[in-house]
């Protein structure tokens, strides 16, 4: 399992996906989109596209198996009932994983936790790319 605010699918998006599956034998990959009042919170902006829209582009992307939107106020619930073996964090993520694995310990719920290498980290970053592109 993967959590991110995918406002746009890019490279590094791609590769974070691939990264991911290859952590398994079993290759399942589902992918938490951030809701959208929880990236103007960790962000201080609102995504270009809403929730909605990056849950459909994420799920045309033939590396992932399954969406899911994350909740809103609790972030430990839709992870309990998806259940991952395993939750890949990005490079650079740091919202919400403080505690994650013994938050989810304590519910039940063993997950190893492993963070992932960037890609082309000073290019492919949403902000950065739309400096480039000037979106």
């Amino acid at each position: 399992m993967v959590f991110g605010t995918f406002d746009g699918l890019h490279s590094g998006h791609l590769d974070f996906f691939k990264q991911a599956k290859s952590l398994s034998t079993e290759s399942f990959l589902t992918v938490s989109i951030a809701r959208d009042k929880n990236v103007k919170k960790i962000k201080n902006k609102f995504p270009k596209l809403k929730e909605k829209e990056r849950f459909a582009l994420v799920l045309g992307c033939n590396l992932v198996d399954k969406v899911v939107l994350s909740g809103i106020k609790n972030h430990i619930l839709h992870i309990l009932r998806e259940a991952p073996q395993i939750i890949a964090l990005g490079y650079d993520q740091r919202a919400y994983v403080k505690n994650l694995k013994k938050d989810l310990a304590k519910k039940g719920l063993k997950v190893k936790i492993i963070r992932l290498k960037p890609y082309k980290n000073h290019v492919y970053k949403n902000h950065l790319l739309k400096k480039r592109l000037r979106i």
